[in-house]
């Protein structure tokens, strides 16, 4: 008699649940990284933009027009920037609730599969009774065929 875990189709929805949740969290973290990324660029960008105006404000013959327009540039650099650390604070938000979610559901998977295991250790056992069990009344039969005379 084999061993069949009453509830295995719950444990594949489990298994497919947290595989999906897994996914989930890959995507968020690549769009962390992305953002991440951008923010590099863009702290790069305005690290350019100030050596700019601090070149264009040096003593001499300044090109006033194109200084404005520098530091213009500077205050929308700025902008993006403080709009980039709000978004990438929203996805790290996300990122963490989604780890949380992926760590309950593998919490749920290896519960599932612990209570597998034990009902398998069980039925193994019962088996092996049974297998014991059946040896001994061929072991009993035997003796008490060789005992009786005939």
């Amino acid at each position: 008699m084999s061993f069949r875990f009453r509830l295995e189709t719950l444990l594949r929805l489990r298994l497919a649940d947290r595989d999906q949740r897994r996914a989930e969290l890959v995507k968020a973290q690549r769009a962390e990284d992305t953002l991440l990324a951008q923010a590099e660029a863009l702290a790069r960008e305005q690290t350019q933009t100030h050596e700019l105006s601090r070149n264009l404000a040096s003593p001499g013959a300044a090109d006033i027009d194109r200084l404005i327009a520098a530091h213009r540039y500077e205050l929308v650099l700025r902008t993006k920037a403080q709009q980039l650390a709000g978004q990438i604070q929203q996805v790290k938000t996300e990122v963490e609730r989604r780890r949380q979610v992926l760590v309950e559901a593998d919490r749920q998977v290896r519960v599932l599969e612990k209570l597998r295991e034990k009902q398998q250790a069980a039925h193994t056992i019962r088996e092996e009774k049974h297998e014991q069990k059946e040896l001994d009344e061929q072991a009993l039969v035997g003796f008490t065929r060789r005992e009786v005379p005939t």
